[in-house]
């Protein structure tokens, strides 16, 4: 019994005769069911953010530049995947995460006017670049070194808006569900990429993904306490 790629009889035989199933089986069925669980999150993972922005018309506390640079990182990543064949199980949020992403830097775009020259010049290499990386249209060199490049690129993503947390001492309208969403995705998938057999490069971005994620997280609780205490004080 398979279904999108997922073998269920090493699993449903055991468990009929009453007896628990291998763990040769059930870690790579559990990989691919949170696999496909991370793709179906992903296609609303975003979306909090955008509602927080567009009822508060503002975009306050947010780095334009962390998400630019987001959208080029899952470009890279999205692109990197298709090159290298990998299931879709592995990779699959990355493309809904990267329409949703330019989604989002086009309402910070909007609520941030007026949009610097040097921000427009930003968004149009960006539109011709991206055909041709996500079309594997380059050399095999530069595209193994723009996948290492990814994960610097993920890393300098997630620093603007950690640094400008901590300077303002406040996240601003960051998306606490965003943010959770985020953490736990990249929880799961150093999980699933190491049951997939993925690159190390894969495996090591992931985790780069839940140490970063888990410190924009704590910002966000430990700036909502805080907030949260002054009040009180207030009153």
């Amino acid at each position: 019994m398979e279904s999108l790629g997922i073998d269920l009889s090493c699993a449903i035989g055991p468990l009929r005769d009453g007896a628990f199933p291998d763990k040769e089986c059930l870690l790579p069925l559990i990989s691919k069911l949170l696999g496909y669980c991370i793709v179906a999150a992903s296609t609303t993972v975003k979306l909090p953010q955008i509602l927080k922005i567009l009822k508060h018309r503002s975009v306050r506390g947010l780095s334009l530049v962390a998400f630019e640079l987001e959208v080029v990182g899952y470009t890279i990543a999205l692109a990197y995947c298709l090159h290298k064949g990998l299931p879709f199980s592995a990779y699959g949020e990355m493309a809904f995460l990267l329409i949703q992403a330019i989604i989002l830097v086009a309402i910070i775009y909007y609520f941030s006017q007026p949009v610097h020259t040097t921000t427009w010049i930003r968004a149009l290499l960006y539109c011709a670049l991206a055909p041709s990386v996500l079309a594997g249209r380059i050399d095999p060199l530069l595209f193994e070194a723009l996948y290492a490049s990814q994960h610097a690129i993920f890393f300098f993503a997630r620093v603007p808006q950690i640094w400008k947390n901590f300077k303002n001492k406040s996240t601003g309208e960051l998306s606490f569900l965003t943010c959770f969403m985020n953490f736990g995705g990249s929880m799961v998938r150093v999980f699933t990429s190491i049951q997939e057999n993925a690159p190390l490069t894969v495996t090591m971005g992931s985790a780069l993904g839940v140490l970063t994620n888990g410190t924009i997280l704590s910002q966000i609780i430990a700036y909502q306490k805080s907030s949260v205490q002054k009040e009180k004080k207030v009153e």
